[in-house]
């Protein structure tokens, strides 16, 4: 197939990406760099399905519009967006405009031109996680920031052209994703972040009093997942969850990473309202629908990220 990624050059992105090009589909990448790097790809620029990586923004509907006429693509993975919860409540108005506006102007041209489209959500758009099975589709969704009021806003527009034209569509929820590629700074996961103090020799630092809980999902195993979301026919018109069903609480993974506890410090959260005291993923869903299930455990799926970071930190590295 010839498949647009937007948000290629992304962590999830380019995962997605080395997905697609291990299945020998022709891939093209747009991304704007605002929240990532070109050498995020550098293992793929050589790659005979590698086709183009244009540095272009979703708002541009002039830069979409001339890659849609120039390629006919039969699917498009939209990943690019504002991911930033904190940021979303510094600055609502760029999260709205990326997130809402630019899937918008995607949707656009998919439809013109007859384009699959599996769009990339969150699981930050639900309430917390009440029953013991975890959070299903069919949970409430709650918008405690402008991200998810986003995404949810985004999720419908994109819904609501499968129902008006017809067009293919799949939205997808991974739940919180870690793993080599993740920053390791302020925008970066808690695991990566928590990582990379400890190689440092610093705090981990925990927001509030570290009992809110996740469910950590491998990149790669979140890659798959949404790819696969992408070939099924019988996953359109779906919002389909990703996640191991096994949470942790923020305590215990800090505790998990740095095997000390004097290396952990509780700091008061900046905007405490934003945040989900519970994240347990119920992805029976994508077990039946795409035969999809995790493959990689979080402490295998540490190692791996502790690896990376390990070697990215390589003094030979830092010059290249």
């Amino acid at each position: 197939m010839k498949v647009l990624v937007t948000g290629g050059t992304g962590f999830i992105g380019r995962w997605v990406v080395k997905k697609l090009l291990d299945d020998h589909h022709d891939v093209w990448i747009l991304d704007n760099l605002a929240n990532s790097k070109k050498t995020n790809i550098n293992e793929f620029k050589s790659h005979i399905h590698l086709k183009s990586f244009i540095q272009g923004d979703i708002k541009d509907e002039k830069t979409l519009e001339e890659l849609f006429q120039r390629v006919q693509f039969d699917i498009c993975y939209h990943l690019a967006a504002s991911i930033n919860v904190q940021d979303s409540i510094d600055d609502p108005k760029t999260t709205f405009e990326n997130d809402v506006t630019g899937t918008f102007n995607v949707l656009e041209q998919c439809k013109r031109n007859d384009v699959k489209i599996v769009f990339m959500s969150t699981c930050m758009v639900y309430d917390r996680a009440i029953k013991p099975s975890g959070i299903s589709e069919l949970d409430m969704v709650k918008p405690a920031s402008p991200y998810a009021g986003s995404k949810i806003a985004a999720e419908n527009m994109v819904l609501s052209y499968y129902y008006s034209y017809g067009l293919p569509v799949v939205v997808v929820r991974p739940f919180n994703t870690y793993g080599p590629f993740q920053k390791t700074g302020g925008e970066g996961g808690v695991v990566a972040i928590f990582i990379n103090n400890k190689l440092d020799g610093k705090l981990l630092s925990i927001y509030g009093d570290g009992k809110q809980t996740r469910d950590l999902l491998y990149v790669e195993d979140c890659a798959d997942f949404v790819v696969t979301a992408g070939y099924l026919d019988k996953a359109n018109g779906h919002i389909i969850n990703a996640g191991t069903g096994k949470d942790i609480s923020i305590n215990d993974l800090a505790m998990l990473v740095s095997k000390n506890p004097a290396a952990i410090k509780h700091i008061p959260h900046i905007h405490p309202q934003s945040e989900i005291q519970k994240l347990l993923c119920n992805y029976s869903k994508a077990k039946e629908l795409l035969d999809w299930e995790p493959k990689i455990s979080l402490e295998d799926g540490i190692k791996r990220t502790e690896e990376w970071i390990k070697f990215t930190k390589e003094p030979s590295n830092k010059e290249n």
